[in-house]
């Protein structure tokens, strides 16, 4: 008798002690992930305190970014990053990782990502070279309210700068570039309109500016108008570069614009202005041909 009660408590502790041994598996199987949501954590505090103030909404929250487009989202001074700013060695086209910065490049080789929407679109209060409500009047919130003062700024000079054309979509690149292959063959089209998905347009951060001397038209001789000479030598003070400058349609893959603007935050736009490059030269992304 004593024997088979002596063997039971045995088994019983046996057993306990291994039922206590699961439940310890199991908590230890839980703390790595509970480690990694420190980590997580952690990294998120350092990026956002190693990183400047005006781009730490966009690290540590991108809803929060693309619902409040108030703050210029520039870098501290590096651009993008690396790995979204390389051009693959064979010259295919890549897509850039960050759509949402004011920095971004979007060019012949870096496509904005399939499906992206641009966040905060709204109408800029200036004079535009039609009055109906259309897509292309729109900006991002930040580029249009830099725009308006750009425009006050001019208007107080004396001039009469006129909006032409902002956001493009998808869509209507599509439809401008096919038009322009249709009418004017595919080598034409690929030196004046930008392949679907490859338009700063559609960054929402750029605006093609005009005037009634040029009867509201885009051509290069609006350098030669005195709103053309204006933007030239004063769009960087609000933010803008002519993005594409005489004599760098080798660089750019664009003949010149001087009504193109494209909205990159004043800090920029200054050094861009100052040391005469074009946003490629200035972040070191030269074409695969070059």
């Amino acid at each position: 008798m004593k024997k088979t009660v002596v063997t039971a408590i045995i088994g019983l502790g046996l057993l306990l002690a291994g039922c206590a041994g699961e439940n310890t598996a199991e908590e230890n199987a839980a703390d790595p992930e509970e480690s990694v949501e420190e980590q997580t954590g952690k990294k998120g505090n350092a990026e956002q305190n190693d990183s400047s103030g005006d781009s730490q909404a966009e690290i540590g929250n991108k809803e929060e970014t693309a619902q409040d487009d108030s703050g210029e989202n520039e870098s501290n001074g590096n651009g993008e990053t690396s790995e979204s700013r390389k051009t693959s060695e064979d010259g295919s086209m890549i897509e850039v990782e960050e759509p949402e910065r004011i920095d971004v490049i979007v060019n012949k080789q870096r496509k904005l990502p399939e499906g992206y929407e641009t966040p905060n679109l709204t109408v800029p209060d200036v004079p535009f070279s039609f009055e109906e409500f259309h897509p292309k009047k729109q900006m991002r919130k930040t580029a249009a309210a830099a725009l308006e003062e750009l425009f006050q700024a001019a208007e107080e000079d004396g001039l009469e700068p006129v909006a032409a054309s902002g956001y493009r979509s998808y869509e209507r690149q599509k439809a401008i570039y096919e038009n322009s292959v249709a009418e004017n063959g595919r080598e034409y089209a690929n030196r004046y309109s930008a392949k679907p998905g490859t338009s700063e347009h559609q960054t929402g951060l750029a605006m093609d500016v005009t005037s009634a001397e040029m009867g509201f038209g885009l051509d290069e001789s609006f350098v030669n108008t005195e709103e053309g000479q204006w933007l030239k030598e004063n769009a960087h003070r609000f933010g803008f570069v002519i993005r594409y400058p005489e004599g760098k349609s080798d660089i750019t893959g664009y003949a010149y614009e001087p009504w193109h603007l494209r909205f990159v935050g004043k800090e920029l736009a200054g050094k861009v202005h100052a040391e005469n490059v074009t946003l490629e030269e200035y972040f070191g992304l030269y074409p695969v041909n070059q």
